[in-house]
């Protein structure tokens, strides 16, 4: 069990900044995503941005807009904790 995400920034360039309690930072790419059938909605950037949010207990997007967890695409919370550390280039 990886420490809880406690915050989530995304970018105009479609990467995001996810915090976790531990103090670790990873940015995750999400453009490479862009081309799947089911990330396809996030290629508009105002709603990438907008969207954006922790559910399920990771980085999701709450697509219905009703934060219905099961109505949102979210990353698996493990991929993200593996990612190399970073520092916060948004300040």
């Amino acid at each position: 069990m990886y420490p809880q995400i406690i915050q989530v920034v995304p970018t105009e360039d479609y990467t995001v900044y996810v915090y976790f309690e531990d103090g670790k930072i990873v940015c995750y790419d999400v453009k490479p995503l862009l081309e799947k059938e089911v990330f396809a909605v996030l290629k508009e950037k105002e709603y990438f941005i907008k969207t954006c949010t922790i559910m399920n207990d990771t980085l999701a997007w709450d697509i219905s807009g009703n934060w219905d967890s099961s109505k949102c695409i979210d990353i698996d919370p493990d991929t993200l904790y593996m990612l190399d550390a970073v520092k916060e280039k948004i300040a």
